[in-house]
């Protein structure tokens, strides 16, 4: 299992209350669970508004206490890809996900991404999986799709924290 697998395991919850579906791991190199890349600091500056009392030290056992999980829809990165190979990548990923799904059994699921979230209900459907299904924007760069980020996930986290 190559190593970045090995980290987001060890963060895997005894029961996934909601798990979080990315595009795939940036070719970058960069690594949520590996607490570099700007989802996870988006996604620790969601859960300190709920939870003022988290910080950096804490929030991925904190994230994992709540039952969040995060996988990608892809192994292999494709962001850096043409978009129509990059389409494809995502495609054929949908199986992959439905094993995940279907070994998981979410109560529910957020998609990180919009461009993946027909892949991520064609992979829950394939998996036999049918629960709530929320769709986020992706925080990205601007500050602007950060806050949108933050406004569209607060409610949940906050549910999930209680």
């Amino acid at each position: 299992m190559p190593r970045p697998e090995v980290v987001r395991a060890s963060f895997r919850p005894r029961t996934v209350r909601l798990l979080f579906v990315g595009e795939s791991p940036p070719a970058s190199g960069r690594f949520f669970y590996n607490r570099d890349s700007g989802l996870y600091r988006a996604m620790r500056e969601a859960f300190s508004i709920a939870d003022p009392a988290m910080g950096n030290e804490n929030f991925l056992n904190r994230f994992q206490g709540a039952g969040c999980y995060l996988v990608d829809l892809c192994g292999k990165p494709a962001d850096d890809l043409e978009p129509k190979s990059r389409r494809a990548a995502c495609a054929a990923a949908i199986p992959r996900l439905a094993r995940i799904i279907a070994d998981l059994r979410p109560d529910s699921i957020a998609t990180l991404v919009r461009s993946i979230e027909n892949d991520v209900k064609q992979a829950a459907s394939n998996a036999g999986w049918n629960g709530p299904l929320i769709h986020l924007p992706y925080p990205g760069r601007w500050i602007t799709h950060r806050r949108a980020f933050i406004e569209s996930i607060l409610p949940v986290i906050q549910k999930l924290l209680r």
